[in-house]
């Protein structure tokens, strides 16, 4: 809350998530076990998976702890050592979860090192870490920049990598849907966590004979959300985690409007009262444009909603899947044949129907196309800091 400005209620579900993760790990390692092949002659044939050595992880600021949980807990659960660099904004929940695992590590009379923190900038400590030769693997959380170039330094010296990036979720919404439900939906999808979320469903594509229903509810429920300081008493939306985000997210919004978008709500900064001083932004829901324009092609990060309506099947399959991005979907649809359906077609990672943003620790989770490579969450989550290894035992010897 301190340092990214993330409201007290969600503050309190990440704790409560990675406490929940290293949990669901610590039971993950003690069942997961080797295979047995089929033998193809006088041999016993078995699979097993190794760690990897040392493994770094890289975090990014907006929900600390739970990256760092879902990605330190599974890579020591594979029998690695872990550094982690958390980002330079907010260092304390890894120097506090770096405390922890030491003091578990001693208790379960582990070497200390076998868990380290180290902080400091991506262009310096980062890149230093991503190309030392002590590495075997890296796994990062960020921007699709940033991950490029780890990619790039990491296919140098042939190191696996674990890329978890950016976001431009679309979020469709049926005629035959539960409008309320749905719109509920829709605004948490995009203004929790004041949009700062690689998930965040940024394209609603609406089907037009509703369009003006959903949009109505959606323009209200924007105008009525708690904007308030993030340890206020029920606040819904606290905020940016910088002034310099937030004037990136009022620049992209002030280039949308110059080139012919509506803002329908929001659209700017607070001017008055407490909030006038800090990096706040209004909930923001913009209108009058199509897929193609920048502002619903780029990922924005920030608490602004791109409305857009469609009206068949066919045509919402190729809006939706017409972005660089493809890590999550959601679909708002009575007949779960066609959200069924449509859920197949759609390029993303995660697709939810008739829900939004309910994430399983032990579901795998991650993108396609620039949205990332690996997955992690689940037993693949596990196996993503380990390599395989075939072993043969002949028995005619």
């Amino acid at each position: 809350m301190l340092e990214n400005g993330k409201v007290w209620s969600e503050c309190l579900a990440q704790v409560r998530s990675a406490s929940a993760t290293f949990r669901y790990y610590a039971s993950v390692c003690e069942v997961l076990g080797s295979e047995i092949t089929p033998p193809r002659g006088p041999y016993l044939s078995m699979t097993v998976h190794e760690p990897y050595g040392v493994v770094v992880a890289i975090t990014p600021w907006n929900s600390p702890l739970t990256m760092e949980a879902q990605k330190v807990a599974p890579a020591l659960a594979a029998g690695n050592a872990v550094i982690l660099k958390p980002s330079e904004l907010t260092p304390s929940p890894a120097l506090e979860l770096g405390r922890l695992i030491g003091q578990a590590l001693k208790e379960a009379g582990l070497p200390a090192a076998l868990f380290q923190v180290l902080t400091g900038p991506g262009s310096g400590v980062g890149a230093a870490l991503v190309e030392h030769p002590g590495v075997r693997m890296v796994s990062f959380t960020g921007g699709t920049i940033s991950g490029r170039r780890i990619a790039q330094a990491a296919a140098a010296r042939l190191m696996p990598v674990a890329l978890e990036l950016g976001g431009k979720s679309p979020h469709v919404v049926f005629a035959d849907a539960d409008l309320d439900v749905a719109a509920e939906a829709v605004a948490l999808g995009i203004f929790e966590g004041s949009g700062q979320s690689c998930i965040a469903g940024s394209r609603l594509f609406v089907q037009r004979k509703v369009h003006d229903q959903v949009l109505d509810r959606l323009l209200k429920r924007a105008r009525s959300l708690r904007l308030d300081l993030p340890d206020a008493p029920g606040a819904e939306m606290g905020p940016i985690a910088s002034f310099l985000h937030r004037d990136r997210i009022a620049a992209m919004v002030r280039q949308a409007r110059e080139s012919g978008a509506q803002v329908l709500a929001g659209g700017a900064a607070p001017t008055s009262g407490r909030l006038a001083a800090g990096a706040y932004y209004q909930p923001t829901v913009i209108g009058g444009i199509d897929n193609t324009a920048d502002i619903a092609q780029q990922e924005i990060f920030g608490p602004v909603l791109c409305v857009m309506p469609f009206d068949e099947e066919e045509e919402l399959v190729g809006l939706a899947n017409d972005s660089a991005f493809g890590l999550a979907a959601g679909v708002w649809c009575a007949d779960y044949r066609r959200a069924l359906r449509v859920a197949r077609r759609l390029d993303a990672g995660t697709v939810w129907i008739n829900t939004y943003k309910q994430l399983s620790i032990a579901t795998p989770f991650g993108g396609f196309k620039d949205s990332g490579l690996g997955r992690e969450k689940g037993t693949a989550g596990l196996r993503l800091y380990q390599q395989t290894k075939g072993l043969y035992l002949g028995l005619d010897a």
